[in-house]
């Protein structure tokens, strides 16, 4: 399958156009679903890691940023998810039989090293989060350079493999050609332009990109400001992939990835949503529930970038 093409402006509108491709998802699969946990507590904004204050996105209250000052509240929601929400989601996972791809920030799994066995254990994914979670289009390129040279090599150590998936988040103009300097890598995530995977070109060669979403994600929790309601969350997403299925039977398999938080899926009151959620996608033939690497290494399989003469 070729790179896709930009028109001169450096960016592409077209994507796959009228004719998606048939994924040929495993055992003749309409959907495939993959979760997306993020584990952030520890790697965000705080003074306790040299920065001029306390992080001001999505931490779950509405507490502006005090610059020069940290928030104990606020840290607070970011332990929260350490200590409590990441337990309760990984059960709730357990209890259905699902494996995610684990979004880790490896500044928080350094203060929590005992997660990262725990994830493996449990047959998850650990995709680098990148070493900080914060803003890279507001870094210096060396510095991120840097910091994606002490992901790898600190969360190699912290789980025994190298991490194969990227997904900064919040990346910068020099992001993908940093992390593909650096090697290594069979796909990143730090797109929302499509809802299949798509190869780019690289400095090197093709690239796989397996898009994200901001959309079908728990962040819509954050300040109540979008889901109030464990209901509010189940509705949002079962339309989604009820669609995603629907156009599956048709003949045109999708994926729908899903981004949750530790610190907002993992409150009791909305975990219930991600219950009523799985419980509905068991009852419905035809998923494949799936890893990031397990898509990657799949579309590699039978959908290869072409490569030059």
């Amino acid at each position: 399958m070729a790179d896709r093409q930009d028109n001169g402006s450096g960016r592409d509108f077209v994507g796959y156009g009228e004719h998606l491709p048939d994924p040929r998802w495993p055992n003749g699969a309409v959907i495939a679903v993959n979760f997306n946990l993020n584990f952030e507590g520890g790697g965000e904004r705080t003074l306790a890691n040299g920065d001029d204050g306390s992080e001001g996105m999505l931490n779950d209250i509405c507490v502006p940023e005090k610059p020069g000052r940290s928030d104990p509240l606020v840290e607070s929601v970011f332990e929260y998810g350490s200590r409590r929400g990441i337990w309760r989601v990984l059960d709730i996972f357990a209890k259905y039989d699902v494996q995610v791809s684990v979004l880790a920030v490896v500044r928080a799994l350094e203060q929590h090293p005992a997660l990262a066995q725990a994830f493996l254990a449990r047959g998850h994914e650990i995709v680098s989060h990148g070493y900080r979670w914060i803003d890279y289009g507001e870094v210096p390129e060396d510095v991120e350079r840097e910091h994606i040279r002490r992901t790898v090599e600190s969360l190699t150590k912290l789980a025994g493999e190298r991490p194969l998936g990227w997904m900064t988040g919040r990346p910068g103009t020099n992001t993908r050609r940093l992390h593909l300097e650096q090697g290594g890598f069979l796909y990143d995530r730090d797109s929302l332009a499509d809802e299949l995977p798509y190869w780019v070109s690289g400095p090197d060669g093709s690239h796989l990109v397996i898009p994200y979403s901001f959309e079908t994600n728990d962040n819509r929790f954050n300040e109540n400001s979008g889901f109030s309601t464990a209901d509010d969350f189940f509705s949002y997403m079962r339309d989604a992939f009820d669609l995603l299925v629907d156009e599956g039977r048709a003949g045109s398999p999708k994926l729908l990835s899903i981004g949750l938080h530790d610190r907002l899926i993992g409150r009791p009151a909305r975990a219930v949503g991600l219950v009523r959620l799985l419980e509905h996608m068991r009852r419905t033939d035809g998923v494949w529930f799936c890893r990031g690497i397990d898509i990657a290494r799949h579309w590699r399989e039978h959908f290869p970038a072409e490569r030059p003469a």
